[in-house]
């Protein structure tokens, strides 16, 4: 028996009463209402996605309680009910208005989680997390906490069978035939893409997230890939994160603890192997300022070394949807994301000294875990890889002079001859306005059109939607017309989307960044070699100055505010818009951002660099 003591009634009429009720409402010992308190937490909403969360989060609730008492053995703590947080879909909404409040549900997650963890004071907290944007709300407000905490994804769904063809397929597959004027195959496909429940199968946001959180130390290795229906989710993974947790706090090992500097390299690096989406771009930098750094590029990885590491050094090693064939359930049949992360442990390019919340270290975690060697067709070698770089390509240029625009190089499908792209503009100041374009004058978008979608950043949409929708209409077109069609925003992109598609150019254009200046038939060049975005008129000074004088001119004319801007009608939509920072900082609601640091030398950390084992003979520094 842990931490036994007698414990006094305070001097809280309402703690007392409460708690004591509580206590006997679930079963526990009202001598421990005063000890401190651990409970389970989930996140949920209104898809397919949240369908499995609350029963994990009742069984583990009814597992941790069977684990509290004063005997043997037991966790001497108070025992508190489960919470959850809400988010919307990201899947039903994309192409509409609610589109907005998607990365808002991350801001809006974190602060439920903040609220319940602060005031309720918990000692020890047991996450079961669904879909992309609440996982990470979850785990910034956890590190904000800094007590022990240990998170289980609550796992993919399976894929869909198309009826007729027998064809795999899944969400992805109804966003590419939605401009189809078969309406019969429409029906078909949203019919039979989604059966069953959890979050998003193949490597999109989702999957690339919680194999992020996994592999930065916050989640057991073997939990990630599981389909949510898959028994072990019920009658496994429960008991082995009490223990987990109960380690934990017998130790005091804290999110803090574990998300450190070289753990966040890790992730980023095995996002990069599995052709991650573009959206960890955003989710890496927030989870590094919750676990107490400032910017990311300065405290944990640059601009230079990331475009280095994916260019030169880290192959994708999944034949995954959306840019391949397979799930994450194949990947589970074939050992699981610890597979992954093995080859490149043995590669040289992680660090296994990294601390895990099952109190091991990475490469402790792996050797327990013993993963069998990559198939061969659903994971690769990094000797043999499904592709020889990595999937993610961050630029600058005069478009991105953040360096924030991110390209997913894994999904490209054509239009890069000698890693160069050289198209015309093609603008749409709202997503609604290109939406309309292509259901109904789908003719206007021309080979080698570079179309640019504004005023849909951080501030300007407000909440920065992802394009799914636009994505994957441009992707069928490109395909049906045998032609090639760029798309660059100041918004970002799900994971599900394919193409030569730029995402979180910045700044955006609400707050006057270059993209708002580029006029129609403007010249872009996407150049690889260089890893920049250009527009060739803006490259002139006098027409830089002639069109910013314009641009600002028109928002004087509008109050303070460009006119193409979205209504911020609600007070989470204005709160967004008046605090959001750039993409770079991870695009959410942090208006002073130095302030969440807690101690600047809490950001200087042991470097870990990978091995020159794979460099390929780049001679660059990291």
């Amino acid at each position: 028996m842990r931490n036994s003591k007698t414990v006094l009634f305070d001097n809280n009429p309402g703690r007392n009463a409460q708690t004591v009720g509580i206590a006997r409402e679930l079963g526990t010992d009202i001598d421990l209402i005063h000890e401190p308190s651990v409970g389970v937490v989930g996140n949920k909403g209104d898809s397919q996605c949240y369908l499995g969360v609350q029963r994990k989060v009742e069984v583990i609730h009814e597992c941790l309680r069977g684990k509290i008492g004063q005997g043997d053995e037991q966790m001497n703590l108070r025992l508190v009910q489960p919470e959850y947080t809400v988010a919307t879909s990201d899947g039903m909404r994309n192409g509409t208005r609610e589109m907005r409040y998607s990365l808002i549900g991350r801001e809006v997650t974190h602060d439920t989680m903040c609220e319940h963890l602060s005031a309720s004071g918990l000692e020890g907290t047991i996450a079961v997390v669904a879909c992309d944007k609440p996982p990470v709300g979850t785990l910034s407000a956890l590190l904000e906490h800094d007590r022990p905490a240990i998170i289980m994804s609550d796992g993919p769904i399976r894929p869909g069978t198309d009826s007729v063809t027998n064809e795999r397929i899944d969400i992805i597959s109804g966003f590419q035939v939605a401009g189809s004027d078969d309406e019969e195959l429409k029906k078909r496909i949203a019919c039979d893409a989604c059966p069953g429940y959890g979050s998003c199968g193949g490597m999109f946001t989702y999957n690339t997230m919680q194999t992020f959180i996994a592999v930065v130390g916050m989640e057991p290795l073997h939990m990630v890939s599981p389909p949510s229906d898959d028994p072990r989710r019920m009658e496994q993974f429960p008991g082995e994160l009490v223990g987990y947790l109960d380690a934990m706090m017998a130790a005091d090992l804290t999110p803090r603890k574990i998300v450190s500097r070289d753990s966040i390299r890790n992730a980023m690096i095995v996002a990069m192997a599995v052709g991650g989406s573009t959206n960890v771009l955003l989710h890496g930098p927030e989870i590094a300022r919750a676990a107490g750094f400032g910017s990311f590029a300065d405290d944990i990885m640059s601009f230079e070394e990331f475009n280095h590491l994916s260019e030169n050094v880290v192959p994708v090693l999944v034949d995954a949807r959306p840019f391949g064939n397979y799930s994450m359930v194949d990947i589970d049949e074939m050992g699981g994301i610890q597979v992954i992360v093995k080859e490149l442990l043995d590669a040289g390019l992680l660090n296994g000294e990294a601390l895990s919340c099952t109190g091991e270290t990475l490469a402790e975690q792996i050797a327990r875990l013993n993963p069998p060697a990559p198939d061969g067709v659903v994971i690769y070698s990094v000797e043999n890889p499904y592709k020889p770089t990595g999937g993610l390509r961050v630029l600058g240029g005069n478009l991105s002079p953040e360096y924030s625009a991110v390209l997913k190089l894994a999904g490209v499908e054509g239009g890069l001859e000698d890693n160069i792209f050289v198209g015309k503009a093609r603008i749409f100041n709202s997503e609604a306005d290109l939406l309309a374009a292509l259901e109904n004058h789908p003719d206007v978008i021309e080979n080698n059109d570079m179309i640019i979608v504004r005023y849909e950043g951080p501030s300007g949409a407000p909440g920065m939607p992802e394009m799914l929708d636009s994505t994957s209409r441009i992707t069928t077109l490109c395909r049906d017309k045998d032609i090639i069609v760029g798309l660059m925003t100041d918004a970002r992109f799900s994971g599900g989307s394919v193409g030569l598609v730029i995402g979180h150019v910045g700044p955006e254009a609400a707050l006057g960044g270059p993209i708002a200046f580029v006029e129609n038939g403007d010249e872009i060049v996407v150049d690889l070699n260089i890893n920049e975005l250009n527009c060739t008129a803006l490259s002139d000074p006098v027409t830089l100055t002639a069109r910013k004088a314009a641009w600002e001119q028109t928002v004087q004319n509008n109050g303070g505010a460009h006119p193409s801007i979205g209504q911020a009608d609600t007070r989470l939509l204005n709160r967004m818009r008046r605090s959001a920072v750039s993409a770079v900082f991870g695009a959410g609601m942090h208006p002073d951002r130095v302030l969440w640091v807690k101690d600047p030398r809490e950001a200087v950390r042991t470097s870990f660099v990978p091995s020159n084992k794979f460099r390929a003979g780049s001679g660059k520094a990291f």
